[in-house]
This record gives structure tokens, C-alpha cells and sequence, in this order.
């Protein structure tokens, strides 16, 4: 049976109303013209059809009253088959719903009590002449009941089994996906983790030997050791959430360790908290914590000497991520995009957030995102 709410009664209410109108007119210009109607005929017209604006919620009541309703009113009124009309309608929703047993037992008052209206008085409500045609409607009603019940069935049938096929492509998708990032992760870690391994251990033997020989260490080969062991702890971050493990914590938390890395590389940085802290998603946190290395590889990279600063801003709706460098970025000149910078859009973007990068109008280049402080998938 249709959902009955919203706007869904409309129609219904409509249906109801018509046909209440078509009766009353014919009690004014058709068979019933002749026959007076008072206050009681025009009752029962009104309450064997109105009630048809809920037939679908209430199917067996609707029909079990409309025929009583419509069985009476033709017996005072004589107004012949068109008495009947609202029952039929009563009639197919029941059968349509799956109330066949009210749906009959409508049909059986109003055929059963005009025959005997029709045997005690010689003249029944819808004429004995024409019971014949009443059968065939009530029987034409019901059919047309089960056979729209069983297109219902089939289209219903026909979406679970749409709606079935799309569950076994997602979840075959979702299977090779499954499969793929697990072949990844082992490329990653018979590739990459063997050559990371050997330039950490490489580093850690030269600043060894150095400091054995009593030689001041050199700023480079500590970066480079430093380098090598956030490498190795970003590589297996990677590898667990390839195997869709849990991945350690690489959030906002770790950002002094991040700007002490980054002075170690020559590039001077600044970290500046404004609002109150406050516990992000995860995915929030880790958007905003690779925004900053990212900005400040870049800066390291490019801008030359220079100074940077980064500004995190907890607001009430928002996370607001700054980092600016006074490099040798040209104000107005258009950003070159590169995968990093791509890679920072589509992380804030896959947050429902905005990135901003580009020079700045006094020198330098600046980075600003705003993230939901929730975050969505």
C-alpha cells in the first residue's frame, strides 16, 4: 500500500470530493432528480464518499462504512447503480491493500441488502434489473485490485534486485579496492622502508663517528637523520591506514616537533595558538597538520632564505590554518600548482573546507585553510 502522509492524501481528497459533487449534481439533474432528497439523503450521500480521502490509510474500514453508508442511502434515495460508485472505489483499495476479506464483505452488503430490499418491497434501492451489472462492477473493481497489486509486487520486486546488483558492484568495488591498497602497502614496504632504513642508519653512524672523534656535527647530516626518522614514522602511518589499521597520531599535538625539524633544515619558524584548544575529529586533525608540513616544505624549499610563521585559530564553527614566509614569491604572480599543493585541496576540500595559496601582496606566500572543527567524510 502507498505511504500515506506529506501530500499523499491529496489525491485521495480530491477523488472524494468529485465523486461527493457528481452525486449531489445528480440528485439535481439526473435518475434522483425526481426523488426527494432531504437533509438525511444528503448525509448518508456525504458520508459514503467523503471518507474515501482516507481509503488507503484505513482500507477495510472505509469500505466496510462506504457500503453501509451508500446501501442506506440508495434505499431511501432510489438513485439506481451510480449509489454504487463510491463502493467500487472502496472495493479496489481494499483488494489493492490486501484487505480482500473486507473488500468482499463491502460487496456482499451492498448486493445482499439491495436483493433483499428488492424481495420485501418489489423494488430495491438499485433495481432488481440491474444486479447483474452491479456483480460484473464488483467483480471488475476486485481484478482490477489483484492485478494492480501484482505490478506493484513486480516493480517492487524489480527495485530489490536493482537496489542488489548495486550492492554487489559496491561491494566488488569495494573488494578490489581493498585488494589493490593492500598491494600497494606491500610495494611501499618492500621498496621504500629498505632504502629509508639505510639512510637513517647511514646518518645515525656519521653523527656517531663524529661526535666519537670529538668533531662538531654538521646541521645537514642531523636534518638529514632527523629526516629519516619522521620518514620512517610517516611511512608506517601510511602503511597502516593502506591496511586499514588505526593509524598512530599525526595531528595538531606533534606540531612543535614539525617547526623544530624545520629550523633544522635552516628555515626559521614560528608557531602562534589563538582561541581555545579543543579535541578535533581525526581526520580534521591530520588535514591540519599535513597543511602545515606541506607549507613549510614548500617554504623550505622554495622561498630561500626566509622566516615563517604559523598561526592555528580555534573558532567557534571553524579551524583556521596560516602559514606565511617572506620568500622570493612575487605578489600577484600566479602559484605554480604542483602535487602538493593539489594534494592540500583535496584534503580540505573532502572536508567541506576552503584553501587559499598564493604570494602575498607585501612578499612571501601564504597558505590559509578553513576547516569544519567536525569535519565530514
Amino acid at each position: 500500500m502507498r505511504a500515506w502522509g506529506g501530500r499523499g492524501w491529496v489525491p485521495d481528497a480530491a477523488l472524494a470530493g468529485g465523486i461527493a459533487l457528481l452525486l449531489v449534481l445528480g440528485t439535481f439533474t439526473g435518475p434522483a432528480r425526481a426523488v426527494p432528497h432531504g437533509p438525511v439523503e444528503y448525509a448518508l450521500l456525504l458520508a459514503g464518499t467523503l471518507p474515501l480521502a482516507v481509503r488507503r490509510r484505513f482500507p477495510a474500514v472505509v469500505a466496510l462504512f462506504t457500503a453501509l453508508c451508500m446501501l442506506v442511502y440508495s434505499a431511501r434515495a432510489g438513485t439506481g447503480p451510480p449509489a454504487a460508485f463510491p463502493v467500487l472505489v472502496a472495493v479496489y483499495t481494499a483488494v489493492l491493500a490486501g484487505r480482500r476479506a473486507a473488500a468482499v464483505a463491502a460487496g456482499a452488503i451492498v448486493l445482499g441488502g439491495d436483493l433483499v430490499i428488492g424481495l420485501s418491497s418489489g423494488a430495491g434501492g438499485f433495481s432488481q434489473d440491474s444486479t447483474g451489472l452491479l456483480v460484473g462492477w464488483f467483480v471488475a473493481a476486485g481484478v482490477m485490485g489483484v492485478v494492480a497489486g501484482h505490478r506493484r509486487d513486480d516493480v517492487r520486486r524489480a527495485e530489490e534486485r536493482a537496489a542488489e546488483a548495486e550492492r554487489t558492484r559496491e561491494e566488488t568495488a569495494r573488494r578490489r579496492a581493498d585488494e589493490e591498497r593492500l598491494r600497494i602497502a606491500r610495494e611501499l614496504h618492500d621498496s621504500l622502508t629498505h632504502s629509508i632504513s639505510v639512510i637513517k642508519v647511514q646518518a645515525g653512524v656519521a653523527v656517531h663517528l663524529a661526535r666519537k672523534r670529538g668533531e662538531e656535527v654538521p646541521v645537514p647530516l642531523l636534518a638529514i637523520q632527523e629526516a629519516s626518522g619522521e620518514a620512517m614514522r610517516e611511512l608506517r602511518a601510511t602503511l597502516e591506514v593502506l591496511r586499514d589499521d588505526e593509524p598512530p597520531g599525526s595531528g595538531l599535538d606533534r606540531l612543535a616537533e614539525l617547526v623544530e625539524r624545520s629550523r633544522a633544515t635552516g628555515l626559521l619558524a614560528t608557531v602562534v595558538v589563538d582561541g581555545e584548544r579543543r579535541i578535533l575529529s581525526a581526520d580534521v586533525d591530520r588535514t591540519a597538520y599535513r597543511i602545515v608540513q606541506e607549507a613549510l616544505t614548500n617554504a623550505a624549499r622554495h622561498a630561500g632564505p626566509a622566516v615563517a610563521s604559523v598561526r592555528i585559530t580555534y573558532g567557534a564553527e571553524e579551524l583556521t590554518v596560516q602559514v606565511d614566509d617572506d620568500g622570493r614569491a612575487v605578489p600577484g604572480a600566479e602559484p605554480v600548482p604542483g602535487v602538493g599543493l593539489s594534494g592540500m585541496r583535496e584534503r580540505v576540500t573532502a572536508l567541506g573546507g576552503r584553501l587559499r595559496a598564493g604570494p602575498r601582496s607585501e612578499g612571501g606566500f601564504r597558505v590559509l585553510a578553513e576547516l569544519p572543527v567536525n569535519g565530514r567524510a
